[in-house]
């Protein structure tokens, strides 16, 4: 449905994959799309298909030039200023992206559009995410949106600190959703920073409980753990963590410290 923009974990997958040649094969795909657009530079899914290309390698200038060469053609296209607000998100450039997203909604009032918005605005402390996620609400999407808007609510709380409130609505997420990690996550952060280490360790264990290969709880029980000076569970934890995912440098890193 939509793509998570609001990243907190690290990748929790167990796949073991090679950096090296997962970037030789898409640098040759990128070759390859490079010489199939300079044939054919008037064919819009190919130019698309090769921005995709750019944008997961990271090549974020070339990318949005590819992209702006589309949209002096076809201003009025939302797609086009949707992918161009993704790009600047992925390239860490958060207000152009908030820009380009509210040029993209101002066309089309898409729910991704309007959710990859709330996002932004709840990370940034901009209130308009409270805004933002209710115009969602309102087109009564189902359970699956209403998770993702209680989520950026709480998130939007919790950076503005209105635990209180954060607290009510990552519950409110995770009731319309028990599968959203995310909202575990969030959740147990707030317990955390305040020091509620026996709350905390309680979410991100049930989180485990959904899904019994989240590297990233078992990482947080970890902490909870370290902080209420338990060094032989919390290794434990580390450990069960890193052996889900070993790219969790931090797990490995608390395992030699502790042990």
């Amino acid at each position: 449905m939509f793509i998570a923009l609001f990243a907190h974990c690290k990748n929790n997958n167990d796949q073991k994959g090679s950096p090296e040649k997962s970037k030789d094969v898409l640098d040759e795909h990128i070759k390859d799309l490079a010489t199939q657009v300079s044939k054919k530079p008037d064919s819009v899914g190919l130019r698309f298909n090769y921005i995709t290309a750019l944008d997961s390698a990271g090549n974020y200038k070339l990318a949005i030039a590819q992209l702006d060469s589309l949209i002096i053609r076809d201003k009025g296209n939302y797609g086009l200023w949707y992918k161009k607000a993704q790009i600047c998100q992925h390239a860490a450039d958060t207000a152009s992206a908030i820009t380009y997203y509210n040029t993209a909604v101002s066309i089309y009032p898409a729910p991704e559009g309007l959710l990859a918005l709330a996002n932004l605005y709840a990370e940034t402390r901009n209130s308009k995410a409270l805004n933002t996620c209710q115009q969602i609400d309102e087109m009564r999407l189902g359970r699956e949106y209403d998770a993702y808007t209680a989520f950026f609510a709480g998130i939007y709380f919790s950076r503005t600190g209105n635990k209180e409130k954060a607290l009510f609505f990552f519950d409110k997420s995770i009731n319309n959703n028990y599968t959203f990690m995310d909202a575990y996550l969030e959740k147990g952060y707030v317990y955390y920073d305040t020091k509620k280490y026996d709350k905390a360790l309680a979410v991100f264990a049930l989180a485990c409980e959904v899904r019994n290969r989240f590297a990233d709880a078992y990482y947080w029980q970890g902490k909870c753990y370290e902080a209420m000076n338990k060094k032989t569970e919390a290794v434990a934890k580390y450990q069960q963590a890193y052996d889900i995912n070993n790219t969790l440098v931090e797990a490995q890193d608390a395992i030699k410290r502790l042990k």
